[in-house]
């Protein structure tokens, strides 16, 4: 199980002056290279070759999208504080349908809520 996944709101702890201490959703995580995209933060300008839709219409130009940030220099927003903090895991008992079963769950170490 992940400590960030898809979803979750992070806040940046380390890097570039302008992002540090912001916060964002997580957009997509990239598992091979250890990094996630975050909503609104590590904005590069990409330069689109021009080209046409099927309607006509021409694409292209410049654009400002978001670049991938390493995981290490993210972490989870607690929901309660809201400020930055570790995750841990734990087993909870979920009964479902008259079915006791045992599910490994994901909480925030600063509060113990669950995420």
């Amino acid at each position: 199980m992940q400590n960030i996944k898809k979803g979750d709101t992070v806040i940046v702890i380390s890097g570039k002056r302008e992002y540090k201490g912001k916060t964002g959703e997580v957009l997509e995580v990239l598992v091979e290279s250890s990094r996630v995209l975050v909503q609104g933060i590590n904005m590069v300008t990409k330069h689109v070759k021009a080209g046409q839709t099927a309607r006509g219409t021409s694409t292209g130009g410049i654009e400002t999208v978001e670049a991938p940030i390493h995981v290490s220099n993210v972490a989870l927003v607690d929901p309660k504080s809201k400020k930055a903090t570790r995750v841990g895991f734990r087993t909870e008992t979920v009964t479902k349908n008259g079915v006791a079963k045992t599910v490994r769950v994901r909480y925030a170490k600063k509060s113990g809520e669950k995420i």
